[in-house]
């Protein structure tokens, strides 16, 4: 039986149910039958919101960067201890929102329709990597360094996702932490 969802409630509900539906299943997985059994709602509710699979898709891949973004408190991170485990966090209490991105990702490349969205996802980590930069006083190219720093990153993600021990990532993420640290000492104002 679908549940009754209050007014404005429903398409958070259908996007955070296409989210753990593709990080459990992927996208082969994806119909509209089993967002609605995971959202607990009939299935009609995913016409009336999105009207297709690919608008769904796109909105939520938007969801997902704006909560991994949010999970993360990037801008915020003024230690190593706050760094590496505010990011491992992030990893392992949402899992499926990396799942999904990534399912995202592969999709991108095999498939048009899913390359300017993916392109986004990338500007928009970006974009807060230089943002977070900034505001730890590196001036200058930021964009290379928010570049390779994201790079370094996703990588870590991607491995945390395969199951790579936390212990590594928690040095990796060290080792990324101490050459941002050093890049926001030679830079930053006096």
């Amino acid at each position: 039986m679908a549940r009754t969802v209050a007014y404005g409630e429903g398409r958070d509900l259908l996007i955070a149910a296409t989210v753990e539906v593709v990080a459990d299943k992927g996208l082969r997985g994806l119909t509209f039958r089993a967002i609605a059994d995971r959202a607990g709602v009939n299935n009609s509710l995913i016409a009336h919101h999105f009207g297709t699979r690919e608008s769904l898709l796109f909105a939520a891949l938007e969801w997902a960067v704006e909560q991994s973004i949010a999970a993360t408190e990037l801008p915020e991170l003024t230690s190593e201890s706050a760094f590496t485990e505010s990011l491992l966090g992030a990893i392992s209490t949402r899992p499926e929102l990396q799942a999904f991105q990534y399912e995202m990702i592969l999709e991108a490349r095999r498939n048009d329709t899913f390359r300017e969205p993916v392109q986004r996802l990338y500007r928009r980590y970006h974009d807060v990597v230089v943002e977070s930069l900034r505001a730890h006083g590196v001036e200058g190219d930021a964009d290379a360094l928010a570049r390779s720093t994201f790079a370094a990153l996703d990588g870590i993600v991607l491995q945390a996702m395969a199951g790579v021990d936390q212990d590594d990532l928690r040095s990796a993420l060290r080792q990324v932490w101490a050459q941002l640290n050093a890049r926001m000492s030679t830079t930053a104002p006096a």
